[in-house]
């Protein structure tokens, strides 16, 4: 895969899966927009990409629930690089967890306060909702781009605790994937969602069951990500990829 001349925003970039797929794609030739709102993070990891041989990344510090530093972050990576060829929406996580929710005083899912719950949604549906529609004038003009969304295992099995990430996961799945790739079959753009399962971001995923008995590896998502950007993943348009292990053929929820 060599991705030279290629651009690709990354949102959420300073730390994990966003700051996993920065560094592959640099390493490939390609440059990128890394986006994060933790601006000390973001310029440490986005130097430590520029000290190595391959593509260029730039730090772009933006809060994705504000549509306008989302703009702000379009137009410094059209500024910078002249296109944008490719956008991948990684910000996001369970609210209840960010939040540092404490189960013991809010044990179910009416006790949770309803801005966690806002914020989640916020973040995980809106804001690649406004980086999808802040990229695809420019898309549109360049007649040509891809958005990957990251949806999750639980956009399909549901969430008792974390309602607010299940139908933020959903609506990337099923709705804004689908849209993406209806508007802009004829630009020549398309948009794949891409479902983990659990993942070895975090120690604890590691409970999380699957058919094959293991998480996936971060690097197991960022290879599927690479190819449908690269030329070989060309033909896929619209559709919601699960990459879980054989969770999601379980048939059922494990999820409390």
């Amino acid at each position: 895969m060599n991705f030279q001349n290629k651009t690709a925003i990354s949102t959420g970039a300073a730390s994990g899966m966003g700051l996993l797929f920065a560094q592959n794609f640099a390493s490939l030739g390609g440059n990128v927009v890394m986006c994060d709102v933790n601006e000390t993070l973001l310029l440490e990891k986005v130097a430590e990409i520029n000290e190595k041989d391959g593509g260029r990344a730039i730090g772009v510090v933006c809060d994705v629930r504000d549509y306008s530093s989302v703009c702000a972050a379009r137009d410094r990576a059209v500024a910078e690089f002249g296109s944008i060829d490719v956008l991948v929406n990684f910000a996001g996580g369970a609210s209840t967890r960010i939040h540092k929710v404490d189960k013991v005083l809010y044990p179910e899912l009416p006790d949770v306060p309803i801005d966690v719950y806002d914020w989640g949604l916020d973040v995980n549906l809106k804001g690649p909702f406004y980086f999808a529609h802040a990229v695809l004038g420019q898309m549109r003009t360049q007649k040509g781009g891809i958005v990957i969304n990251l949806g999750s295992i639980t956009g399909a099995e549901g969430s008792g605790y974390n309602p607010d990430y299940a139908t933020a996961k959903a609506g990337l799945m099923y709705g804004l994937t689908k849209s993406i790739a209806q508007f802009g079959a004829k630009h020549n753009i398309r948009c794949v969602c891409v479902s983990p399962g659990p993942v070895l971001t975090r120690p604890e995923m590691a409970r999380m069951q699957t058919p094959m008995g293991r998480a996936a590896e971060p690097q197991e998502i960022i290879d599927l990500c690479l190819f449908l950007i690269s030329d070989k993943g060309q033909f896929i348009n619209g559709e919601n990829i699960m990459i879980d292990g054989g969770r999601n053929a379980m048939g059922r929820s494990v999820n409390k």
